[in-house]
């Protein structure tokens, strides 16, 4: 016998489709970032290519916004001379005021002394990130910061302190009271910042980084120096 086979004349089911009005919940969209992404990748692939003329020319612009910093925030004017000091600026206007307020053979000190620091130091935590490299990462790390501590930081703020008091024209003995007048008060300092810097930079900061992010760091730590310097000045005088 013929079998007939009977066709199901009914029309498929349609699948349904959300209205168009409904609109899903994006997820986070991290592109705005890139524009500040984007500045610190360069700033890596130029350290990775030329890292010694990276680190001149930052510690250039470290030091150089560093003093700018501390003049501004130096010590206070008398009222009457505040009141003198607004009508010359109105006069002189405020951007002739304040280039002319500056002390420029300062801010050449600290470029010199910024300049010279700035492969040495750089040298050092290359030298400091591989060495002391123990199974225990915790031991690892407050190694590093004790030896940064102990031995980089008194001898740093002795070569800073010691050129600003030489390239000023003071004496070797002058240079040496201002060395012990400001050496032990910002290495004390000191230790309530940079231990904490330096072990946030080893452990989460990749290598190429590294020299930024201190560097940021640092220029707030350089108008303390300065600010400190200049108070020791003011104060042998």
């Amino acid at each position: 016998p013929r079998v007939e086979r009977r066709w199901n004349m009914s029309p498929r089911p349609i699948a349904q489709t959300a209205p168009e009005t409904a609109k899903t919940i994006p997820g986070p969209n991290w592109l705005w970032l890139e524009p500040i992404y984007e500045p610190f990748r360069a700033y890596g692939r130029v350290q990775q290519r030329r890292p010694y003329t990276t680190q001149f020319v930052s510690a250039l612009v470290i030091y150089f916004v560093g003093d700018i910093v501390a003049q501004t925030m130096g010590p206070s004017v008398q009222e009457e001379g505040i009141v003198n000091e607004k009508a010359e600026v109105e006069e002189r206007g405020w951007l002739q005021a304040w280039a002319e307020d500056r002390d420029w053979m300062r801010t050449a000190r600290a470029l010199v002394i910024g300049g010279v620091a700035a492969v040495p130091g750089y040298r050092w935590f290359l030298w400091l990130g591989n060495s002391f490299n123990y199974g225990s990462k915790v031991l690892s790390l407050t190694t590093k910061v004790t030896v940064n501590q102990v031995l980089f930081t008194p001898l740093f703020n002795s070569y800073f302190f010691g050129m600003q008091s030489l390239l000023s024209g003071a004496s070797v003995h002058d240079t040496l009271v201002r060395v012990q007048n400001t050496v032990p008060t910002s290495w004390i300092n000191s230790c309530k910042l940079w231990p904490a810097v330096t072990a946030f930079m080893f452990m989460y900061v990749p290598i190429q980084y590294r020299s930024i992010f201190g560097g940021v760091i640092a220029i707030g730590w350089q108008t303390y120096l300065s600010l400190l310097n200049q108070r020791a000045a003011a104060v042998e005088e």
